[in-house]
This record gives structure tokens, C-alpha cells and sequence, in this order.
């Protein structure tokens, strides 16, 4: 939650003025719990959806996930009919299994930001498993990035932003 990326990302969703929920998953910091592969993960997003939706009457929510969470948060894009997008950095298809790929697809708006350099979201792999997705779907890759992004977090920001405007205007 607090790595360089979803820093950048929340911090430019602060400044502007974008609300945003920011959470561990569970038995990850000083978030209660313990991991379990995936199933848990999936629940804890749904909940965060379902808090959003009846606790703050948000209308349009747009899931951005980096790395385990683009995997598992992207994967309920179709848990809810206000979910209008999601935005998936390094999504580790490779790591997670096709599990996860197939709970992503959708004929929602996607984007998937990708590093160049990463070798734990395989970047030789990005195109076979882009292309697995329907329309509309979007990418951009980061020149020089590996998985980290150190030094690219406001490339990443960037990208993201433009995102969100395009889907919800």
C-alpha cells in the first residue's frame, strides 16, 4: 500500500481531487488476516466495492491494481455494475495463472501499464496476454521500467489519470 507506485498513484488521485480507497490486503502490513492465495483477496475487494456503493454512495468506480493487486483486483471488474474500468499495472499473468486473467475479462474499459524491463510480469508475454482481452482496451509501456517503476511513478500517475478522465467524462 505504501510501495513508489501506489503512492503515485494515490497521491495524484488526491491532488486531483479523485476519490480514493486505499487498503492492504489482508495479514499484509498491520491489516488483520492471513493470506490465502487469492480467495480471501477476492472478497476483501468486494467488500471495499460494497462500501463504497452503500456506505458513500459512490456511482462509478474504477479499479487500479499494481502487481498481486491488479491480479486480484481487476479480477472483480464484474462484481458490480457501477465498476466502469480498470487500470492494471504489472498484472503478473504469468505468477498468478490463467485464474485470474479469465475473472478480468470484461468489455469494460481497460488499460494495462507494462514496463519494458520487468521480469516478474513477464514483459516478453505482454502482448500474447493483451490480446486475450476484449475491447475496449488500451496499453501503454513504459520504456526502461522494470516492476518496480523506480523513477517512473509519475509516468505511471500520468497514464492512469488520463484513464480515469477518458472513462469518466
Amino acid at each position: 500500500m505504501y510501495n513508489n507506485v501506489v503512492s503515485g498513484v494515490f497521491n495524484m488521485c488526491v491532488q486531483n481531487k479523485i476519490s480514493c480507497l486505499r487498503f492492504n490486503f489482508r495479514g499484509v502490513g498491520s491489516s488483520t488476516g492471513s493470506h490465502t492465495s487469492g480467495k480471501g483477496e477476492l472478497s476483501d475487494v468486494e467488500a471495499c466495492i460494497d462500501f463504497l456503493i452503500t456506505e458513500k454512495n459512490i456511482e462509478k468506480i474504477i479499479i487500479c491494481g499494481y502487481s498481486y493487486g491488479a491480479a486480484i483486483g481487476c479480477s472483480v471488474v464484474n462484481f458490480s455494475k457501477k465498476i466502469i474500468g480498470y487500470c492494471a499495472i504489472s498484472f503478473p499473468w504469468d505468477f498468478m495463472g490463467s485464474k485470474y486473467k479469465k475473472l478480468s475479462q470484461t468489455k469494460k474499459p481497460k488499460l494495462f501499464i507494462q514496463g519494458n524491463r520487468d521480469t516478474i510480469a513477464l514483459y516478453e508475454n505482454f502482448e500474447n496476454h493483451y490480446n486475450f482481452y476484449f475491447e475496449p482496451k488500451k496499453y501503454n509501456i513504459i520504456n526502461g521500467a522494470d516492476h518496480f517503476y523506480s523513477g517512473f511513478e509519475e509516468n505511471v500517475a500520468q497514464e492512469v489519470s488520463e484513464f480515469y478522465n477518458s472513462i469518466t467524462k
